[in-house]
C-alpha cells in the first residue's frame, strides 16, 4: 500500500475541514483533505442557505461547499476522496489508513461532522434536503406561514420546535411519550398557539412529490387508523445527530454526549490531533461556527508545527 506524507492531514471536507485547510495551506504546510464523499455531509445536503456571512441571497449547501473546497485547493491543498477506516495517532507521525493508501501527517484534524445517525423513517432519506431537515435554525425561515412537523422529545427537539413557531403556521409536535410536567421548556412549547401536540405518537412515513415533502403519516396510540397530516417540512430529532467517530476508536477523549473533547484551541487529548466542527457535538451546528473552528485549529497547528508559543496574526494590511 502506498504511503503519502503531509504536514497536515484533515479527515473531512466540510466547512470546518476546508477552512482549516485554507489556512494551513496558506501558511505553506503541505495539507491534504480526505473526504469520504463531497455530496453527503450536513452542509452538502442543505437545500438552501440564506444566512452565511458575506454570501448574498440563497445558495445551496453544495454550491457553498464547492466554493470553500476550491478556495482551499487554490492555496495548495490536496483533495482526495477517500474513506478512512482506521488511525494510528500514538506516535509523532500520525497514520491514517484508507483504501487509497496510508496518509502520514505531522498533525491530524478530525472534521467528519455529525451525520452518524442513519435515516430511520420511511421517506426520510428520500426527502432529505427537500423538506426533511435536522436543523431548524438553518431552515426555519423557509417555512414562513407553512405547516411543519417536529419529531422527538429530547432537548434539541424542543428548542428547535420553539424556533419553528416563530415562522410556521402550525408546528405538529410528535412525541412517543408525554412530556414531563416539570419540564418547563416543554410546557412553554405546549402553551404556544401554533403548536399541535400529538402525544404517544409514532411517525410512520414521510410522503412527498418531486417538489418535496407534502405530508406525514402518524400512528397515535389508542387510535386504530393512522393519521395523515399535511406538512411542508419534517424536522427529525429522534436520536439527535451522532458524531462520526467510528474510525477513531478510543484514541482520543470524548465528552459524555459523544462529541470529541477539545480545549479552547480545538486540540484533543492526544498530542498533534485536533477536532473541529460538528464532531465536537456543539449545540450550534452552523456552517459558520464549523468554519470558525477550522480557523482556530489551523492557527494552533501553525504554532505547534513551528514550535512557537505565540500566535502570528494572519491578515494583510497592505
Amino acid at each position: 500500500m502506498d504511503t503519502y506524507e503531509f504536514d497536515v492531514v484533515i479527515i473531512g471536507g466540510g466547512p470546518a475541514g476546508c477552512t482549516c485547510a485554507l489556512y494551513t495551506s496558506r501558511a505553506n504546510f503541505k495539507t491534504v483533505i480526505l473526504d469520504k464523499n463531497p455530496a453527503v455531509g450536513a452542509l452538502a445536503i442543505t437545500h438552501k442557505i440564506a444566512n452565511y456571512p458575506g454570501v448574498a441571497g440563497d445558495v445551496s449547501g453544495e454550491e457553498l461547499l464547492a466554493v470553500m473546497r476550491e478556495q482551499a485547493i487554490e492555496f495548495g491543498t490536496h483533495y482526495q476522496q477517500a474513506q478512512v477506516f482506521g488511525l494510528d495517532i500514538s506516535g509523532a507521525q500520525k497514520k491514517v489508513y484508507t483504501p487509497e493508501g496510508t496518509f502520514v501527517g505531522r498533525s491530524i484534524v478530525l472534521a467528519t461532522g455529525a451525520m452518524g445517525r442513519k435515516a430511520s423513517f420511511d421517506g426520510e432519506a428520500d426527502f432529505l434536503g427537500r423538506g426533511v431537515s435536522y436543523c431548524a435554525t438553518c431552515d426555519a425561515a423557509f417555512y414562513q406561514d407553512r405547516p411543519v412537523a417536529v419529531v422527538g422529545l429530547n432537548r434539541e427537539a424542543i428548542e428547535e420546535a420553539q424556533v419553528l413557531t416563530k415562522f410556521s403556521s402550525m408546528v405538529h409536535w410528535l412525541t412517543v411519550k408525554t412530556p414531563p410536567a416539570e419540564d418547563a421548556h416543554a410546557q412553554d412549547l405546549l402553551s404556544l398557539p401554533n403548536v399541535k401536540h400529538w402525544s404517544r405518537s409514532r411517525l410512520l412515513s414521510i410522503q412527498g412529490s418531486d417538489m418535496g415533502v407534502t405530508g406525514v403519516q402518524v400512528k397515535v396510540r389508542d387510535q386504530e387508523d393512522p393519521l395523515s397530516l399535511e406538512v411542508d417540512g419534517v424536522f427529525v430529532y429522534q436520536n439527535g445527530s451522532k458524531p462520526v467517530t467510528d474510525f477513531v476508536g478510543d484514541q482520543v477523549e470524548f465528552n459524555e454526549d459523544g462529541g470529541v473533547k477539545v480545549d479552547e484551541l480545538m486540540a484533543t487529548s492526544t498530542d498533534g490531533v485536533w477536532a473541529i466542527g460538528d464532531i465536537r457535538n456543539t449545540p450550534f451546528k452552523q456552517a459558520v461556527v464549523a468554519a470558525g473552528d477550522g480557523c482556530v485549529a489551523a492557527m494552533s497547528i501553525d504554532r505547534y508545527l513551528n514550535s512557537r508559543k505565540l500566535f502570528k496574526p494572519d491578515w494583510d494590511h497592505s
